[in-house]
C-alpha cells in the first residue's frame, strides 16, 4: 500500500517529544483519536504527524491496546512492503554473520532490529517466526515473503503461542507456515548438535540468549560434576559434558525436553557423561539436600517467575528460595549459576534476592561472570525493560 494513502493521526500537543527523541512507541493518551480512528482495525499502518504537521513516520496501530502506534519507519512516505521487509532482515543478517560463526541465532529482536513484535529465529536453513503484535500479525505474510526471497529457506514455522498475544486481542497458534519440515531443524553449540521440534517444544526452539554464558562455564567444567537443573534440552549439560565435564545430571519436568536432551547425548557420543531425570526442579534440590550430594558445578535457568506486576513481591522471594536450595549442593570453590528471564524484575532486585538466599544458606562467595543476552538480542536504547535477561556465575566458599 502507497504510504500516502494510509490513515493519518496526529500525536497531541506536547505530547510528540519522547517519540521525536527517539523512542518507537506512541501511547493511546497520547494520540488524538476520534470515532474514524478508533474504528481502524487493529494492526493497520497509519502515517503519523504532530500536531504542527510535522512528520513522525509510519506505524501500525491497535486501538485496543495502550501502546496504540509502534513505528516502523520514521520517514511518513516508507512504504512498508516486502522489499522493506528484506532490507531489514538484510540488515540484522549482516549484524549477525559479524558476531556468529555459524548460522545459529536470533535473527530478528523486535524494536531493537526496527521490527516492532517480531521475532524471528534461525536455524540454517529453518526459521521461526512470532508476531507478538496485532501490527506484526497484520505484516506477517509480508515478512515470510520477504524471508524467502532472502534466504530460500527449507522451512518457515510459526509460533505465535506467546502469553503477550492476548494483550493485542490475538489468538494463539503454532503451524507450518512454508516449506516442509521432512527432518528436525537443527542447532550446533559448542560443539554439540541439538535435534529441535519447533512445533511442540518450547519457545521459540532454543533459548540462544544464553549462549554466551553458556559458553563461559563450559570453559570451566572440564573434570567438574555438573547438576543442571530446569535444563530444557539440555543445552548446558550437553556443551559442559563435550568440554570434559566428569558428569552431568539434568532436571526437568518436561517430557519432550528431556526426549531431546537424552537424544542430544546420544548423537553426540556423550551418554557416558550425562544422564536426565524427571522432576519439578525445587523439589529435586530439596531431595538432593537432604544427601550428600555436592557438584562443582550447579546450574539453575528457571522459567519466568514474574510474569505481571502482581507476581514482583512472591516472583522475587522465588529467587531468594532459589539461591538458598542451590547454594548447598556447590562444593567449596565450587561454581553456581543463576538466571532471571523476569523484564519486570530489576537488576537490583534480582541480585539482592540472589544475595539473600546465600546467606540464608549460610554460604558466602563471590561473583565471577554477570550479563545479559548475547549480541543476537540487541537492545533498544530507549526500550531499556527489552534488557530482560539477568544471570551470575558465582563462586562460593
Amino acid at each position: 500500500m502507497a504510504a500516502k494513502t494510509l490513515p493519518v493521526l496526529r500525536v497531541k500537543a506536547r505530547e510528540e517529544r519522547r517519540v521525536k527523541g527517539g523512542h518507537p512507541w506512541v501511547y493511546s493518551n497520547e494520540l488524538e483519536l476520534d470515532a474514524t480512528a478508533k474504528a481502524l482495525q487493529p494492526g493497520t499502518l497509519v502515517r503519523l504527524f504532530d500536531a504542527h504537521g510535522a512528520g513522525i513516520g509510519v506505524a501500525s496501530f491497535n486501538p485496543h491496546s495502550l501502546i496504540a502506534a509502534r513505528l516502523w519507519s520514521r520517514d511518513t512516505e516508507a512504504r512498508i512492503d516486502a522489499a522493506f521487509f528484506s532490507a531489514r532482515l538484510q540488515s540484522a543478517k549482516t549484524l549477525r554473520d559479524r558476531c556468529f560463526p555459524s548460522p545459529y541465532y536470533r535473527l530478528v529482536h523486535a524494536e531493537a532490529d526496527g521490527m516492532p513484535g517480531v521475532v524471528i529465529d534461525r536455524y540454517d536453513d529453518v526459521f521461526c517466526l512470532q508476531a507478538n503484535t496485532a501490527g506484526a500479525e497484520a505484516l506477517t505474510p509480508l515478512l515470510i515473503e520477504a524471508l524467502q526471497d532472502q534466504f530460500k529457506p527449507r522451512a518457515i514455522v510459526l509460533r505465535n503461542d506467546s502469553a503477550v498475544r492476548k494483550l493485542e486481542g490475538l489468538e494463539q497458534e503454532i503451524r507450518l507456515a512454508a516449506g516442509a519440515l521432512d527432518k528436525p531443524a537443527m542447532v550446533e553449540e559448542g560443539g554439540v548438535r541439538f535435534a529441535l521440534d519447533l512445533l511442540e517444544g518450547q519457545k521459540t526452539g532454543w533459548y540462544f540468549d544464553l549462549a554466551g554464558a553458556r559458553s563461559i562455564l563450559a570453559s570451566l567444567a572440564k573434570g567438574q560434576e555438573i547438576l543442571d537443573c530446569y535444563c530444557n534440552s539440555g543445552a548446558f549439560a550437553l556443551t559442559a559434558a563435550k568440554a570434559g565435564a566428569k558428569s552431568v545430571l539434568g532436571i526437568d519436568r518436561s517430557e519432550l525436553a528431556l526426549t531431546q536432551a537424552t537424544d542430544a547425548a546420544k548423537q553426540n557420543g556423550l551418554v557416558k557423561a550425562a544422564r536426565f531425570e524427571k522432576g519439578d526442579a525445587f523439589d529435586a534440590l530439596e531431595k538432593l539436600n537432604q544427601s550428600s550430594a555436592r557438584f562443582g558445578v550447579v546450574v539453575t535457568d528457571p522459567p519466568n517467575f514474574v510474569k505481571s506486576r502482581k507476581d514482583l513481591g512472591p516472583g522475587s522471594r522465588a529467587y531468594r528460595k532459589l539461591a538458598k536450595l542451590a547454594a548447598p549442593l556447590v562444593a567449596p570453590g565450587g561454581l553456581w549459576f543463576v538466571a532471571c528471564c523476569a523484564h519486570l524484575l530489576p537488576g537490583e532486585l534480582f541480585a539482592k534476592e540472589v544475595a539473600i538466599g546465600l546467606s540464608n544458606a549460610g554460604r558466602s562467595g563471590r561473583i565471577l561472570y554477570q550479563g545479559g543476552a548475547g549480541p543476537d538480542h540487541p537492545v533498544h536504547p530507549h526500550l531499556p525493560e527489552s534488557a530482560y535477561l539477568k544471570w551470575q556465575i558465582l563462586q562460593l566458599d
